[in-house]
């Protein structure tokens, strides 16, 4: 398992004049903070505060018992593409009581991860609803935390994918495994821009 936090964080450099933002959204304890904590070249920003049992009352535990902590506003990172071209990456948080945050979040975004657990699948429809009103290009990131192996089909026929959107796996502790998703993001940002036509037509509301 890889571990971002062992490696040295550089400072950004004098020359950097872009910035490109990506946002990580998904249902409530996907994984949306480990993935910015774990492919950022910073000590990343975040905003977890331990669990209450008032929060316990509210917000839908199951299949995450263990959780402890959650995030309240949004994760921040930072990773340097080139010498003029920095890529940041804002996680938002889960709870639908914070899904006021997101249409914020979203503006100016260049891309967006759909982190989905499978074992809480129904969790991602507001995020791709989200997305698609907005017209941002998204992919798909299934992270692994060994719950049921559904097959890539039925993960799309479940959230009722557009074709076109990437639909990939990821273990969202693991930088490399993280830096492949956004990867995959990138191209998919690329190929929308690059070829209008192949946007979906739920993209274009």
């Amino acid at each position: 398992m890889d571990s971002a936090t062992s490696e040295t964080r550089t400072p950004l450099g004098a020359s950097a004049d872009n910035g490109l933002k990506i946002v990580v959204v998904g249902g409530f304890g996907a994984g949306k903070t480990t993935l910015v904590r774990s492919v950022s070249e910073i000590r990343p920003l975040n905003t977890e505060e331990t669990m209450t049992q008032a929060g316990a009352a509210i917000d839908d535990l199951g299949g995450v018992r263990g959780k402890t902590a959650t995030t309240v506003a949004f994760d921040f990172g930072r990773i340097t593409l080139d010498a003029h071209n920095v890529l940041y990456l804002f996680g938002a948080p889960g709870q639908e009581r914070f899904w006021f945050l997101w249409d914020r979040l979203f503006s100016g975004t260049l891309g967006a991860v759909v982190l989905v657990d499978t074992r809480r699948i129904g969790d991602s429809w507001y995020a791709i609803d989200r997305l698609e009103k907005h017209g941002t290009p998204f992919i798909v990131a299934c992270n692994d935390f060994g719950g049921p192996a559904f097959t890539p089909a039925q993960i799309r026929e479940a959230l009722d994918l557009d074709p076109h959107v990437p639909l990939v796996h990821c273990d969202a502790r693991s930088r490399e495994s993280s830096k492949l998703v956004l990867i995959t993001l990138v191209e998919r940002v690329k190929a929308v821009h690059a070829d209008p036509a192949r946007v979906s037509r739920q993209e274009l509301v």
